[in-house]
């Protein structure tokens, strides 16, 4: 069910590439927040009437507190030029969008990609949590030792968020030139290329963009219930295998706290335990972060080693490669230089360092492997 609400502009907020926030006085007179994506429904602009989809608002679920714009009806857009693609994403859906897929038949990368099956050993990080990307690309960053920069690639999968401009992390992580390029793949949509899955998403970041280093994870978003099975981060556990059986090189990066009010997800998650230890059939290396002295530790850091310790047999699975990174003061040194605030379930870096701590340790073990490439891209 939608909770639809009409009212009118009467400011404007923030704005990033392909979305604008804007305050909407509804027709009770309360005054919501609301995000448009203007590549879908327009720009808003004051005094605009506008329709809104309230129901996470109204639940009080994490949407980072919107309503979202469903149509601008007294201003709707022009119809979008004849152009190839015909790519569908979000299907079916009263907002679902066309797109040209870097794999379909009229893009000018499908002769690259109608063959292609070899990721040639790239790192491929996978992660539970969107709220981990900048912190793997920090670690990606302290680590790595080639001659030019590395080339990060974001492969968004569907799990969380569809529209990447839902992303101020990935807007700040663009400007500020730490991450290269972004594929949406499944029913997201909004990269840099789009795929229609996963496994083509991949060899998209490979074989079109020049990746040296990878990071996949779901949108912003996570949803969860509070069962072992029943998040959609255990998709990242498909994340592995889908790199592995390409030649990559999947690493996984744990989602580790100290202060989450949640036993579940204290120490290493159940989510990792669940979607590495049980979903990830495919070897991969699974990065462990080593708890120093010179690093906080809320909670104390004895407990957190012992659940780190717990945690090995079920993470090794008989076929993992467990990968030992010290997580200490120089790590997270280099999580505070990040051109984006570092947040997850509304923690900071301060409050939990170690969800980040964790997430840059796969970033740092992913810049130790990662094969040189020339720099042609």
């Amino acid at each position: 069910m939608i909770s639809w609400r009409e009212g009118s502009v009467v400011s404007l907020g923030r704005s990033w590439p392909g979305a604008c926030e804007a305050t909407v006085r509804t027709a009770s007179g309360a005054e919501v927040r609301a995000l448009a994506y203007v590549d879908l429904v327009g720009s808003p602009q004051v005094g605009d009437r506008v329709l809104l989809n309230a129901t996470a608002l109204e639940r009080g679920l994490g949407t980072g507190g919107y309503a979202l714009v469903v149509a601008l009806p007294d201003a709707l857009p022009a119809d979008a030029p004849a152009g190839p693609g015909h790519l569908v994403k979000a299907r079916y859906s009263p907002l679902q969008t066309m797109v040209l897929g870097a794999d379909e038949q009229e893009s000018e990368h499908h002769e690259l990609l109608r063959d292609a099956d070899d990721l040639a050993g790239l790192p491929v990080v996978v992660a539970d949590l969107h709220s981990a990307l900048p912190a793997v690309l920090a670690g990606v960053r302290a680590a790595w030792t080639g001659p030019r920069p590395p080339r990060t690639v974001y492969v968004m999968t569907d799990g969380g968020a569809l529209p990447l401009a839902f992303s101020r992390a990935v807007a700040g992580l663009r400007e500020a030139g730490w991450l290269d390029a972004a594929v949406t793949v499944g029913q997201a949509y909004g990269g840099d290329l789009e795929a229609v899955s996963l496994h083509s998403g991949l060899l998209a970041a490979h074989v079109v963009l020049g990746a040296d280093v990878v990071v996949v994870a779901q949108g912003p978003g996570n949803l969860g219930t509070g069962t072992r099975w029943g998040f959609s981060g255990v998709a990242a556990g498909e994340a592995l295998n889908a790199a592995a059986v390409l030649g990559g090189r999947g690493i996984a990066a744990l989602r580790v706290s100290t202060t989450d009010a949640r036993a579940r997800h204290l120490g290493v998650s159940h989510h990792s335990l669940t979607a590495v230890g049980r979903v990830a059939l495919a070897p991969s290396d699974v990065v462990v972060p080593v708890v120093s002295d010179d690093v906080p530790v809320p909670g104390g850091a004895d407990t957190l080693r012992a659940s780190v310790d717990d945690a090995r047999p079920a993470l090794e699975a008989g076929r993992h490669t467990l990968v030992d990174v010290p997580a200490d003061a120089t790590l997270l040194d280099a999580l505070r230089t990040s051109p984006v605030r570092m947040s997850t379930m509304g923690r900071d870096l301060d409050a939990d360092p170690w969800p980040f701590l964790a997430a840059a340790a796969a970033g740092v073990h992913a810049s130790r492997v990662a094969p040189l490439r020339p720099a042609s891209h």
